[in-house]
């Protein structure tokens, strides 16, 4: 009987781990375990090397609460909705713009083009400012939040690619599994974290979004959004948004490109998201699925 269940526990673990990487004194410590009894086989593998029950990541599902128009010449890069003002940046040289979107009609009410060769990337609101990013030309510029009028301009390392706030500092990603975090008054960088999931980096981080306390982020080429713990960057669940956009209307409007864009309305609690090119912005909720 104990020969038969310590076969199953390792066939189990195949999965992970092949019988060369079992260390023998890994498994005789297993093997003594399982003689203590069921209760000591859970506590120890809590800890155990390399046996390591990993506790999985909870997942979400979204409910549409309602839907709403959305430019499909829009690029989106960033998106963001502050005292009752939705705002939105979007990329692809010679279309990068900011721009500030009536919520109902997908009109657009405001503007500011981005000039070639830039490419835009991340935007985020501040105060009075509004910040957005570039590709990989190094600059993110500053503008007046009601004017748009440019305000200055700093220079950084490597690609931009998402923007948010805390409301004191900026939080920047650029693609990699990092996120810095940002002095809003001379763009230096204060501090970083890197974004794991059970300590696997993950990378190409996109879009950002403060929500309640919490830094959420696209990935991009990936249908989910990554919620992390601003402290430490571990992943601490996972938004699944596959199928949100239907297949009806991603064949109608022609050219879609991914999920990217996402909003929070802390004053009404709601969350909006959208994607590149999409005909759609979604208002959803969601629903523990584990």
């Amino acid at each position: 009987m104990f020969r038969n269940f310590l076969l199953t526990l390792l066939r189990t673990r195949r999965m992970r781990f092949s019988y060369s990487l079992l260390r023998p004194a890994a498994l005789l410590a297993t093997v003594l375990v399982v003689a203590c009894g069921s209760d000591a086989l859970s506590d120890d593998l809590k800890g155990a090397s390399p046996l390591t029950v990993r506790k999985r990541t909870p997942e979400y599902r979204a409910d549409v609460v309602r839907e709403y128009p959305h430019d499909t010449l829009a690029f989106t890069q960033g998106l963001q909705w502050i005292d009752g003002q939705l705002y939105e940046s979007t990329g692809e040289i010679g279309s990068s713009n900011i721009r500030r979107v009536e919520l109902s009609s997908g009109k657009v009410l405001q503007r500011r083009d981005l000039p070639a060769p830039h490419f835009g990337e991340g935007m985020t609101v501040l105060g009075d400012k509004l910040y957005q990013l570039t590709w990989k030309s190094g600059i993110a510029f500053v503008y007046d939040r009601s004017t748009f009028a440019p305000k200055g301009e700093f220079r950084y390392e490597g690609e931009g690619w998402g923007l948010t706030t805390d409301g004191s500092q900026l939080i920047m990603s650029n693609g990699t599994p990092i996120l810095k975090f940002m002095d809003p008054s001379n763009f230096n960088t204060l501090r970083s974290v890197t974004v794991a999931e059970n300590g696997t980096p993950v990378s190409a981080l996109n879009e950002l979004e403060w929500v309640k306390g919490e830094i959420w982020a696209n990935v991009w080429m990936q249908d989910r959004i990554a919620r992390i713990d601003p402290q430490t960057g571990a992943v601490i669940g996972w938004i699944n948004l596959t199928g949100l956009l239907p297949a009806s209307l991603r064949a109608a409007a022609g050219r879609i490109d991914v999920l990217n864009g996402i909003a929070y309305d802390a004053a009404g609690d709601r969350i909006f998201v959208t994607g590149k090119l999409w005909p759609r912005l979604y208002e959803i909720t969601l629903r523990p699925v584990n």
